[in-house]
């Protein structure tokens, strides 16, 4: 029996996927990272970006430069074609079965909370829409039918796992990307674009830098620990380069029109970046009637991120050694996620902003990883094609990898401020900026480079035993 079919339980966790059920092309990886960022929320970025005061044309390189570092997810999902498994069972096979749950854990927990940011916002996002359709008033019985409307859609596509995920992806890019566009042309029309077009131009190192490094730290950063979750269903027959190329475009397409469009609207919509709920502030921006039609197609573009984190998150849960079929995992973190959004929104409102700067935190050490894997990954032709398939490194913990990962971490956040915290060295350059994020990563694909180049050697590595079975059960 198949393991994996559209609207049934996939039954495959953390197990090789058999080459037989690899039936997933370049193409549908296109349309899962398509429909993961036609989030209206991207034209926030936008705004950031001219918040640091640069020309258009400067605003529009660093919005390029933001979106195409989902280049790194393109990437790392050709460890996923070639290997079969997700994403952090490939990763203890660089930390070890037991190094490897130090960055499992911190990746667990980031994509959990930015999964309960995402539900936090299309809660209420459903929320104002029951009010403007029915017009009555935002109240806890409303709030409570909201969350339990939109958390169950998320919950229920996850349990269907990848199958349905792809289909429910590609009706997404379609019909909400295709009302998102709609939505941009409404809010263009309406802009006072002199102001965006006629800046003068900032500054490339304070100015530039620092808001290219928030899109990468937001984006492609974010999205890597997840690429190979839904890459191991690729045929090994898919071409590197078509498949490193939809998953980059599919990406960074939706993500650069959503970024100029913020760039385009933000000196209409003054108080885009500061507002408390920029999605209601984008919506003010927009004639009256098309209210709801602009928070449907925000919900749409939440449900389709949503659902990938959930999914994700019960694959690493599963990735670190938690010996639970796939659907008690996802069932953990749906539960994990609805607490979280009821304290947000219920019980204290003001929680928000502390909790996405915990969250900027735990990106420094998913950057340090990404470099650290990558480095080894990337090294893994000086020794055998298939260094990485079926096996576990021999020792349970390979503390070089542990340590790099380690040391990067520290330099990232010596680097780093967010309102909770302000590394010694966040500086300068440093201190209006996520540079601390992409000096981790470079730090690690640096310290694990040199590593392979020097010392590495399958001896060191490997005891070529075959894992266990994990599936879904």
């Amino acid at each position: 029996m198949k393991q994996n079919q559209l609207w049934k339980s996939e039954l495959n966790g953390v197990n090789v996927i058999q080459d037989d059920e690899k039936t997933a092309t370049p193409r549908d990886l296109f349309w899962i990272w398509f429909g993961a960022n036609i989030g209206i929320l991207g034209i926030l970025y936008g705004g950031i970006i001219v918040g640091f005061k640069l020309s258009f044309l400067q605003s529009i390189l660093a919005a390029a430069m933001g979106a195409l570092s989902f280049a790194l997810v393109g990437l790392l999902s050709l460890s996923g074609r070639d290997e079969s498994v997700p994403m952090f069972v490939l990763s203890r096979r660089v930390f070890g079965h037991r190094g490897n749950w130090g960055p499992g854990v911190v990746n667990w927990i980031n994509l959990l909370g930015w999964e309960s940011v995402t539900v936090v916002t299309g809660t209420l996002t459903l929320q104002a829409l029951i009010s403007d359709v029915f017009r009555v008033p935002t109240t806890l019985f409303t709030g409570i039918v909201s969350l339990v409307v939109f958390i169950g859609l998320v919950i229920s596509f996850s349990l269907f796992g990848y199958m349905t995920l792809l289909f429910i992806q590609k009706v997404a890019s379609w019909g909400f990307g295709t009302l998102t566009l709609f939505v941009i042309f409404l809010l263009l029309r309406h802009a006072t674009w002199t102001g965006a077009v006629f800046t003068s131009s900032g500054q490339w190192v304070t100015g530039f830098l620092p808001a290219v490094s928030i899109i990468v730290a937001g984006t492609g950063i974010s999205w890597a620990p997840a690429a190979a979750d839904y890459s191991r269903y690729v045929s090994r027959s898919a071409k590197s380069g078509r498949l490193g190329w939809a998953v980059t475009l599919g990406g960074a397409i939706p993500l650069f029109v959503l970024m100029l469009t913020g760039i385009l609207i933000a000196h209409h919509v003054l108080n885009l970046v500061s507002s408390p709920n920029p999605i209601l502030t984008i919506g003010s921006a927009l004639p009256g009637w098309m209210s709801p039609v602009y928070l449907v197609t925000v919900i749409g573009g939440l449900l389709a991120e949503a659902d990938l984190s959930l999914y994700s998150s019960g694959l690493n849960l599963m990735g670190i050694g938690i010996q639970l079929p796939r659907k008690k995992t996802i069932w953990i973190d749906a539960v994990i996620t609805i607490v979280v959004t009821v304290f947000v929104i219920f019980i204290r409102k003001n929680f928000f902003s502390p909790f996405e700067a915990f969250l900027t935190l735990m990106g420094v050490s998913l950057a340090a990883w990404s470099g650290v894997f990558l480095g080894r990954w990337m090294n893994r032709h000086r020794f055998n094609r298939d260094f990485f398939q079926h096996h576990e490194t021999g020792q349970p913990t390979n503390w070089y990898a542990l340590g790099s990962w380690g040391i990067s971490v520290v330099v990232g956040l010596l680097f780093t401020t967010t309102s909770i915290y302000t590394g010694p060295l966040a500086k300068g350059v440093f201190s209006v900026s996520n540079l601390g994020i992409v000096l981790a990563f470079l730090v690690g694909i640096f310290l694990q480079s040199v590593r392979e180049r020097l010392f590495g050697g399958p001896s060191e590595y490997t005891s070529f035993s075959e894992p266990r079975d994990e599936k879904s059960g």
